[in-house]
């Protein structure tokens, strides 16, 4: 490593490397003209911590009052519906289970890869159908898989779902990502958080519900 490299380097102790980061994103925001409205701001700043990618400023798109239902679910114990493992992981479990909710996932669950072998579509889609059935308030973080978010607009508006107490949309890649989002974001009576285009990720996913976490437990990190 160059000494001029080594110059630049930012001198900060470990537990103050998030609160830099922000900094830098305010920063960063400022210097591209870009003005966050309060209430959206805290899932916009996490979902651009996690993957430093500024374009979330812009495609983060929020049904009216979905920042309020999401806290306001959680609050009341809420639990959260992922469709992968990975998005699972990257919740605050301990933060979550204070408020009485838990983060749960079916991609794996026997009965769910055994039904979306035999009708051939998949497990995602299975297993929002799954937690669907469950009748409890939920919110679905959706990070990867399209299929779930049509799964579920379809679940909605044959009226076989609780209505859900928001739904969080960010599934990423190119085949029905951008037309899967467009159909959550017609919905009028459900709540959702959506990262419009094909950005997005399971990071992305647990990134917003633990932003929500944040505000819903009054800024206290775990």
């Amino acid at each position: 490593m160059s000494a001029t490299t080594l110059g630049t380097l930012e001198h900060v102790k470990p537990g103050d490397i998030e609160t830099r980061s922000f900094e830098i994103i305010v920063e960063e925001l400022r210097q591209r003209g870009i003005s966050l409205d309060p209430a959206t701001a805290p899932v916009i700043m996490r979902a651009i911590h996690t993957t430093a990618d500024f374009d979330y400023a812009e495609n983060l798109l929020f049904s009216p009052g979905a920042m309020q239902a999401g806290v306001e679910a959680l609050k009341a114990g809420a639990s959260v519906v992922t469709d992968t493992t990975m998005a699972q992981s990257g919740i605050n479990k301990r933060a979550l289970a204070r408020l009485g909710g838990e983060a749960l996932n079916f991609i794996r669950d026997p009965e769910v890869m055994q039904e979306a072998h035999e009708k051939g579509i998949t497990r995602s889609a299975v297993a929002m159908e799954k937690a669907a059935s469950l009748g409890r308030p939920l919110i679905y973080a959706v990070g990867n898989a399209p299929t779930a978010l049509v799964q579920l607009r379809e679940l909605i508006d044959k009226g076989m779902a609780t209505p859900p107490a928001l739904i969080i949309g960010v599934p990423v890649g190119f085949v029905n990502v951008t037309e899967s989002k467009e159909l959550i974001m017609e919905l009028e009576n459900v709540p959702w958080i959506v990262a419009r285009g094909r950005k997005g990720g399971s990071n992305v996913a647990a990134a917003i519900v633990n932003a929500l976490l944040y505000v819903a437990t009054d800024n206290v990190r775990e």
